[in-house]
C-alpha cells in the first residue's frame, strides 16, 4: 500500500542513507514510499554496505519497521532476495527466527521470486 513518508520515516532514512539529499527515485522521479527499497537498490553499494547500513537501526527503529512491513505500510517487493537475507538475518539476530520466518513470510507473499532465489531460514 502505496504511503507519504512520515518525519519518522524520513529521519531512519537518513540515519540508513545519511548521503539522500532528496525523497525521489532518480530513475522514475517517483516519491520514495517505503524505506528499505531506496535503501537497497539506491543507497547501498552492496550487500555488504547494506548490512552495515541497517546495524544502524536502534531496537526501537526496528521495532518501528517490522509494525510497517507487518501493517502493508513497509513495502518489500522490489528488495532484492539477497539483501532481504541480509535483513532476515538481522532480524533473527535481534528478535529471534520466529519473527524472522514472519517477516520471510510477508515477503514472499508479497514478491514472486524466482525459484532459483528461493530464500529460507536455517
Amino acid at each position: 500500500m502505496p504511503r507519504k513518508l512520515s518525519e519518522k520515516d524520513i529521519e531512519l532514512l537518513k540515519k540508513l542513507a545519511p548521503e539522500c539529499a532528496g525523497l525521489e527515485c532518480s530513475g522514475s522521479s517517483a516519491p520514495y514510499r517505503s524505506l528499505l527499497p531506496p535503501l537497497s537498490n539506491h543507497f547501498s553499494t552492496d550487500v555488504d554496505d547494506f548490512k552495515k547500513r541497517i546495524s544502524r537501526l536502534s531496537d526501537d527503529d526496528l521495532d518501528y519497521l517490522l509494525s510497517l512491513i507487518r501493517s502493508g505500510e513497509e513495502s518489500l517487493g522490489c528488495v532484492p532476495p539477497h539483501y532481504i537475507q541480509v535483513f532476515l538475518a538481522h532480524v533473527e539476530e535481534k528478535l529471534g527466527t520466529k519473527t524472522a520466518k514472519e517477516i520471510l513470510g510477508i515477503y514472499t507473499i508479497g514478491h514472486e521470486c524466482p525459484s532459483d532465489n528461493v530464500i529460507s531460514l536455517n
